[in-house]
């Protein structure tokens, strides 16, 4: 029988940078992400430099009934990009401080890919 020599026809796999926890939080995160109205949320509160916002602003903002509103902000909640903070009868939203920050350090591409970027 004859024997056939190996072709390297790819560049091997260096391996990931990504830990299993990494990659267990950033599939969390990704799936919480994934709705638009939790991204147009996440910009207002941006956009409100800080400043937490009450619930009753995001339902004639996003068009949304209040019941889903408080779902969306819910899971932004659960997921550790917000805070929540009772004032009466209303809960005001704001940003958790170093949220985004978590979030761009997990997906940076130089650290995901350990190397340099591509420019």
């Amino acid at each position: 029988m004859k024997t056939l020599d190996v072709l390297e026809c790819c560049t091997p796999l260096a391996g990931s940078s990504l830990s299993d926890a990494e990659a267990r939080e950033l599939e969390r995160l990704f799936r919480v992400l994934a709705d638009r109205h939790r991204l147009k949320i996440l910009n207002l509160l941006m956009r409100a430099e800080g400043e937490p916002v009450c619930v009753c602003e995001f339902t004639p903002t996003l068009g949304l009934a209040q019941p889903t509103v408080s779902y969306h902000l819910k899971q932004l909640t659960g997921a550790g990009l917000l805070e929540r903070e009772r004032r009466g009868t209303f809960a005001y939203y704001s940003l958790k401080p170093g949220a985004l920050e978590r979030l761009s350090a997990l997906v940076d591409t130089t650290s995901l890919a350990g190397a340099a970027p591509v420019r």
